[in-house]
């Protein structure tokens, strides 16, 4: 699918991949955290131990500084499967479902607002004590981790930002279906004309829109993110989150004040990393100096031929950014520290 050319219906439907598609092979492990009104899925690398719902002490990382990874809309926490390895061996990771996406229910007061999400990273943390972490969000992941950095600084210790869905004044015509989810009935409209379409039709809409190169997945990789769709699919409550879930992004680019994300990205104090690809469809490549200048003193990565979800697509040069971020992190608080 060119640039040029209008977006298939489909596209709308699931605006980030369902899985990886990642590494074959790669073992992880999975857990589920309980908390009043709240279930999540958390996933890690394999080789770290589940902790105790509420209990951060449990597990094999203690001598890794903890983070934390937030899928986008449609996406879940296998979205991480490439990067997380790739940072193992310097941060305890965990990526989590967001309510409503991938393992996890949707949450019983039925909110998917930027917020909701937001609190429900927040609620996570403080759970699980591991606060402060090196928080990592893609799209609208991206837009909840931003608002978690405004309002709990003492939660984030770097955040990183991967074409992170925030409000454009005139954003890209192949983001329209996507928003047009937000529509009263649309995302079931959507799934009604696209009911005899296989979830290999399904998956291969998803990475023309989301990737710059969808040659990059392997068909292994497919055929992952292929079976995920349909497991998705299955669940009675899917097109009910995907139309509140883009409802909640919209009502959030609309919100002024002090809760405007831009406002709440000028607040954010942890150092930050913006990556931003070339060829995405869905957050304009435009949007990467504004936020530059929005995040104070922010690193920003430009990958022109990366799409929506350069963790993905170019999960090695992400990783090495993320490693200067946490390397100058490191090199700030020695330097304070000798100062002192």
């Amino acid at each position: 699918m060119s640039s040029t050319e209008s977006p298939d219906t489909a596209t709308a439907a699931l605006p980030v991949p369902p899985a990886g598609p990642g590494r074959q092979g790669a073992t992880e492990t999975v857990h589920t955290v309980t908390l009043p009104g709240l279930t999540l899925t958390v996933r890690a690398p394999a080789g770290r131990l589940a902790p105790r719902d509420g209990d951060g002490d449990a597990g094999t990382g203690q001598d890794r500084e903890p983070a934390l990874y937030v899928h986008g809309l449609g996406g879940s926490s296998q979205n991480w499967s490439d990067l997380m390895p790739l940072l193992a061996d310097r941060v305890d990771g965990e990526a989590v479902d967001l309510p409503g996406f991938g393992h996890s229910p949707p949450p019983d007061d039925g909110n998917y607002s930027v917020s909701a999400q937001a609190r429900a990273v927040i609620r996570y943390l403080d759970a699980a004590g591991r606060g402060p972490v090196h928080l990592i969000g893609n799209s609208m992941g991206g837009a909840a981790s931003t608002r978690v950095a405004a309002v709990r600084p003492d939660l984030v210790r770097t955040l990183t930002l991967i074409s992170p869905a925030l409000p454009e004044l005139r954003p890209q015509l192949t983001a329209v279906p996507t928003a047009l989810l937000a529509v009263p009935g649309i995302a079931g409209l959507f799934g009604r004309l696209t009911h005899d379409w296989t979830p290999e039709r399904r998956t291969r809409e998803v990475l023309a829109l989301c990737y710059g190169d969808p040659g990059r997945v392997s068909p292994e990789g497919f055929n992952a993110a292929a079976d995920e769709y349909a497991r998705r699919l299955e669940l009675p409550y899917f097109w009910e989150v995907m139309e509140r879930s883009a409802r909640g992004l919209v009502n959030a680019y609309t919100l002024g004040g002090q809760h405007n994300l831009w406002r709440q990205a000028e607040r954010v104090l942890a150092p930050t990393l913006l990556v931003y690809g070339g060829r995405d469809r869905l957050v304009s490549f435009r949007m990467a100096r504004r936020a530059a200048a929005a995040f104070r003193g922010s690193r920003l990565l430009t990958l022109p031929e990366a799409g929506h979800v350069a963790m993905m697509e170019h999960p090695e040069t992400v990783a090495r950014a993320v490693r200067d971020l946490l390397d100058s992190e490191v090199t700030d608080v020695t330097a304070d520290a000798g100062r002192s």
